[in-house]
């Protein structure tokens, strides 16, 4: 009898060979996204023994091998270095003839546009500036987070459809940004994440010099409920004393934390003003609520 079994489906067509030019904690992701979908890693490059292990990891079987390799034997490059390395990397490998004309150059930079691509544009490569907005920790946890995980796009406008389907074949959302608007937009970001981390932990270690055993338990409900309304809400939400125009707890306050940290006091200085500016903007505050809180802040500041 022949077997009437129906055979396993390829994979859909247009299908790139990939290349990795470092295979840091976005770069393996992503490179192991893209093979989730049916894209072929062919080639990576990683310096550190941390990059060559999540390789390993991320993109088992993988050869590791120079950039110029990278591009030479690949359709799309996805070039995931530090911002500050990325602009010397593109010309140094146009030095050296690597990249070629028709070949998806993509990098995840969210500091720069395609302008920084400007070397490989020259020979007709395609450049594409596609930043994820989330935190990665280079492990297979990170997939699940790039499922409508907002990609900050910027690509010439003949390209921009491409880009987009890229996005969306990992599971990712597509926000356009301007390339001249791409350092202010990478900014806001950094700003909110990095210093919200800052802003947490600084907090954790005033509770525990308080004697608070399990700070983050008394943390994470207010946090998350501050978060939310801020979101959802804006400067309208805002509650404390900066809200209230209450100078002497703000006063209290700036000296009790500069006992214990003068670094954090002068960081509660500039967010209590920045902070009191804002809710007089909004109507939160009277111009003489927020002058009481302004005076108490700039005394304040002088003595940090």
């Amino acid at each position: 009898m022949t077997s009437d079994a129906i055979p396993e489906p390829g994979p859909p067509p247009g299908r790139l060979s990939v290349g990795v030019i470092g295979t840091g904690r976005v770069g393996s992701v992503l490179g192991a996204a893209l093979a989730g979908v049916h894209h072929r890693i062919v080639a990576a490059s990683a310096v550190s023994d941390a990059s060559r292990n999540r390789a390993d990891a991320m993109l088992p079987g993988v050869p590791i091998v120079s950039p110029p390799d990278v591009c030479a034997a690949t359709d799309l490059v996805l070039v995931t270095v530090p911002d500050d390395v990325l602009p010397g990397l593109v010309q140094g490998l146009a030095d050296v003839g690597a990249w070629k004309s028709g070949q998806l150059v993509v990098h995840t930079s969210g500091r720069y546009g395609v302008s920084v691509l400007s070397a490989a544009t020259a020979v007709g490569a395609v450049p594409l500036a596609l930043h994820p907005v989330m935190t990665f920790t280079g492990t297979s946890l990170d997939l699940d987070r790039l499922v409508g995980c907002v990609f900050g796009v910027t690509a010439l406008p003949a390209f921009v459809p491409i880009a987009d389907a890229l996005v969306l074949e990992v599971g990712g959302e597509p926000v356009h940004v301007p390339e001249e608007q791409r350092a202010l937009y990478h900014a806001a970001l950094a700003h909110a994440a990095n210093h919200l981390m800052t802003l947490v932990t600084s907090s954790v270690d005033l509770l525990r010099d308080s004697g608070i055993e399990e700070p983050a338990r008394l943390l994470q409900p207010l946090l998350t409920a501050a978060l939310d309304n801020a979101l959802r809400v804006g400067d309208a939400s805002l509650t404390g004393p900066v809200a209230r125009g209450d100078a002497g707890t703000l006063r209290q306050h700036i000296d009790v934390i500069g006992s214990a940290s003068p670094e954090t006091r002068d960081a509660y200085v500039a967010l209590a003003r920045l902070t009191a500016l804002r809710a007089m903007n909004s109507g939160l505050l009277s111009p003489t609520q927020a002058e009481s809180l302004l005076d108490v802040l700039a005394v304040r500041s002088g003595d940090a």
